[in-house]
């Protein structure tokens, strides 16, 4: 038995979702590429890239990871490109992407023969988390107005429109959809390609797939374009757990269980959103909160029941913590941080990586 903490990533679990990318690309036309931003965990690749046609990134580190470790394309964009980066960033990409008119301007001369593209922000979103809404008031996440769009649209051949999140909606994303159009169709109808970026939950459970991909297909034949989506938590959601153990117990009003990892160090997506992390069954007359165990005192996982009272030793599995959660782990109070393991298509598990004091020295200086 694998010592814990660590990720163990279920490739039977991870299946599903991308045997559904593999259906909307072919009944739409569309191409998926996964977005690094919510998982980059490289060792399941060789399996995710038989069912995806790339990677996109939001820095340079990230687009050399694609390139190097994912075939297919590689779309590089970045809110914003420092001058030291972009030789290298259009080195290992195949398209590079832009936040604002003023960047494309910016690095013109430089990134002039290589395909680009342009960010564009509608105006509209899902997001129900202020934070996480890309259509904020005051955003950054490109260019908002067509009339600050149409001098640089002969310079570029694509946008990418990314204002989805989380959204379980095929109505609402119609909907937006239609908006996108109505706004930018005379500058969409000049491009070759569009990205509608990610957040779409597409292999959530009872999710229309065919009605999305024949809007995607529609949309394409209308506009005459190459379609591309950015799937990062729907190509891998619900296929990691993190494996963890109770190292104490205690009460002080309720019974509490301090566990061998954090969530502000292992799940830190879950303390920015104030979310509370997923045990399965969560069932029975025990109601137990899971604490972790660096010093800060809001580092809980959640409340959940248990059929029998919890004790030291007890294992526990976190569901659901792949999608940025790995691309977010850190070394705070020197906690160890959880190793990656991946459980094959027969049931064997196998140890990919594991961390150690060196590699906790070696982040700092």
């Amino acid at each position: 038995m694998l010592q814990t903490p660590y990720y163990l990533i279920d490739k039977s679990r991870l299946l599903p979702n991308l045997e559904k990318i593999a259906h909307l690309r072919e009944a739409s036309g569309a191409k998926a590429l996964l977005a690094l931003k919510c998982f980059a965990t490289w060792s399941v690749f060789d399996m995710m890239s038989d069912y995806m046609d790339g990677t996109t990134s939001s820095s340079l580190f990230e687009v050399k990871l694609g390139r190097e470790k994912f075939p297919g394309e590689t779309h590089a964009y970045s809110v914003a490109w420092a001058e030291h980066e972009i030789d290298e960033t259009l080195a290992n990409s195949d398209k590079v992407i832009f936040n604002t008119a003023a960047q494309l301007g910016r690095f013109e001369e430089v990134s002039r023969g290589h395909t680009r593209g342009l960010r564009v922000n509608p105006g509209v979103s899902t997001s129900g988390f202020d934070l996480a809404d890309p259509a904020r008031p005051f955003s950054r996440l490109g260019e908002h107005d067509p009339a600050d769009i149409e001098p640089v649209a002969d310079l570029i051949s694509g946008f990418m429109f990314h204002n989805n999140c989380e959204n379980e909606d095929f109505d609402r994303f119609n909907e937006m959809l239609g908006l996108i159009e109505a706004r930018f169709g005379h500058l969409i109808r000049r491009m070759g390609w569009i990205s509608l970026g990610g957040g779409i939950h597409f292999t959530g459970e009872g999710y229309p797939l065919d009605r999305l991909a024949e809007r995607l297909k529609r949309f394409a034949g209308e506009n005459e374009v190459q379609v591309y989506l950015e799937p990062g938590e729907a190509a891998i959601t619900n296929s990691t757990t993190l494996e963890v153990t109770v190292l104490d117990t205690l009460f002080n009003g309720k019974d509490l269980a301090i566990v061998d990892s954090s969530i502000e160090a292992h799940m830190l997506d879950l303390l920015i959103y104030r979310e509370s992390a997923r045990i399965a069954p969560n069932d029975g007359p025990e109601e137990w909160m899971i604490c972790g165990k660096s010093c800060l005192a809001g580092d809980i996982f959640g409340e959940f029941r248990f059929p029998a009272p919890i004790k030291p030793g007890d294992r526990l599995s976190i569901q659901d913590a792949a999608g940025y959660t790995m691309v977010k782990k850190n070394w705070f109070n020197g906690v160890k941080m959880p190793a990656i393991a991946i459980r094959e298509m027969d049931g064997t598990t196998r140890l990919v990586r594991d961390f150690t004091y060196e590699d906790f020295a070696a982040a700092l200086s």
